[in-house]
């Protein structure tokens, strides 16, 4: 897969324009933090350490889901 190109389910998303966003959580802590990114319909996310390496892509529905996770306490350990 090229730099600036993300892969969902058959379609590639051009990520060259895409705005990354980290967490105001991360509190500087570059080792343990994501970056997503909201291109068109699509939410795509990469590791912030490696910037230029793969990309998940998920639709609204799959990050809704995520997010909703998230919030009920499911990933909790």
């Amino acid at each position: 897969m090229e730099k600036g190109v993300g892969s969902h389910k058959g379609y590639e998303l051009d990520l060259s324009g895409a705005r990354w966003r980290k967490s105001t959580r991360s509190g500087g802590n570059t080792d343990m933090c994501v970056e997503v990114a909201f291109v068109g319909e699509a939410i795509a996310v990469r590791d912030s350490k490696d910037t230029t390496g793969p990309v998940l892509v998920f639709t609204q529905g799959e990050w809704d889901a995520f997010v909703g996770g998230v919030k009920d306490g499911e990933f909790d350990l």
